[in-house]
């Protein structure tokens, strides 16, 4: 039943709805949340009323269409696993290292800040944001580097979490997600010269570019604040040009970079003239400062020996176990092989997907059972 049965002679409207409704015109919660954004979200926002799906599906008298994407990428086996898979650490064995799913978590939340102040859509915000990793294997980008090594068409993180709420999840059904969430999720990834490049294109909506952006923005800082729990780094070791101008502190630095991303582009809150083209961007300076910790992050930490000095073991645990699938299909999970047999593609397509699905320590468990000798206890 509708929030509001509104009855009397002729039209009626409903002011708390702010819609106009017929002599018996039931009002459903999703409805009266569609008609606030109609009102309150900037003119450039996406509206939820508005979001396409490939398949048409009967409105939720609750949820509107994005938040419906949200919780069903939240509800999802895949993004359960994102807690046990690597950020940056392989397998790090302390607390408080970030995991592929916290990061989600603090680009999510980053993102949202951003969405609120510029009066964008935060439910279509949200849920690009809880969908972007999806599709990372295990061991971070030393994983993802190792299959794209080994899969002859190609792997990139960004397609896999596309394949994954497309095809992968509901047993071959996908989650039948909105355009514009899938959309966002694949243009997330970016160029490693610039948190601006347009490698894989630029979303659509301003709510993904935001999601671009913001991606950078949390990864930066928090592996910072790994780095320097590893001791990998020291607080003495970042860019001073960088730090005068964001912030000595991760906090400092994240609401110098949310600050500079809502004044720079307040345009897209409906209050100035857009520019031409509508694109989400940082100002030049806090760009270059931005780029700077960037470009500082690989050249310390990322692709550092003492951080990656485990990247050529995990190589050969993908590389031994993708050969070993390919030669033994029979012990891949069915339902992976039924949907590979239904969509007629290669056998490595599905090997692949199971791989990319696993998490750090269940890639090892698999390679110690199938690999390494067993152990006999004491009679």
């Amino acid at each position: 039943m509708g929030i509001h049965s509104l009855r009397g002679g002729g039209a009626a409207r409903c002011l708390s709805c702010a819609v106009t409704v017929g002599r018996t015109r039931m009002i459903t919660a999703r409805e009266y949340q569609e008609a606030v954004e109609a009102q309150v979200l900037s003119p450039l926002a996406a509206q939820s009323s508005e979001a396409v799906r490939d398949h048409a599906e009967e409105p939720c008298p609750v949820r509107m269409a994005y938040q419906r994407d949200r919780d069903r990428i939240l509800h999802t086996k895949s993004f359960r696993r994102l807690k046990h898979k690597t950020q940056v650490f392989i397998a790090p064995v302390g607390d408080h290292y970030r995991t592929r799913l916290t990061h989600t978590l603090e680009v999510t939340q980053v993102a949202r800040t951003v969405a609120r102040g510029l009066r964008l859509n935060e439910d279509l915000t949200e849920a690009i944001g809880l969908g972007h990793d999806l599709g990372h294997p295990p061991f971070g980008h030393a994983g993802e580097t190792a299959l794209a090594q080994v899969f002859p068409e190609h792997f990139r993180h960004n397609e896999q979490s596309r394949r994954i709420v497309e095809v992968l999840e509901r047993d071959g059904r996908g989650l039948n997600l909105t355009y514009a969430v899938r959309e966002g999720i694949y243009l997330h990834s970016k160029a490693r010269r610039d948190i601006m490049g347009t490698a894989w294109g630029t979303p659509t909506t301003l709510e993904g570019q935001i999601i671009k952006l913001c991606d950078s923005v949390a990864y930066i800082n928090h592996d910072i604040d790994d780095a320097i729990r590893a001791g990998v780094l020291q607080q003495t070791d970042l860019p001073a040009e960088a730090l005068a101008l964001l912030g000595t502190s991760q906090s400092a630095r994240i609401g110098a970079m949310v600050r500079d991303l809502i004044s720079h582009n307040w345009w897209a809150s409906g209050t100035d003239l857009p520019p031409d083209p509508r694109l989400i961007a940082m100002s030049p300076a806090i760009l270059s400062a931005t780029n700077s910790l960037r470009d500082f992050m690989y050249r310390e930490v990322y692709l550092h020996a003492r951080a990656s000095a485990d990247d050529a073991k995990v190589a050969f645990v993908i590389e031994t176990l993708y050969a070993h699938f390919v030669r033994h299909p029979t012990q891949l999970p069915a339902d992976l092989l039924s949907i590979n047999q239904q969509r007629h593609e290669p056998l490595e397509r599905a090997v692949v997907d199971y791989i990319a699905g696993m998490t750090d320590r269940y890639a090892l468990e698999c390679f110690r059972r199938l690999f390494v000798p067993r152990t006999w206890g004491a009679e």
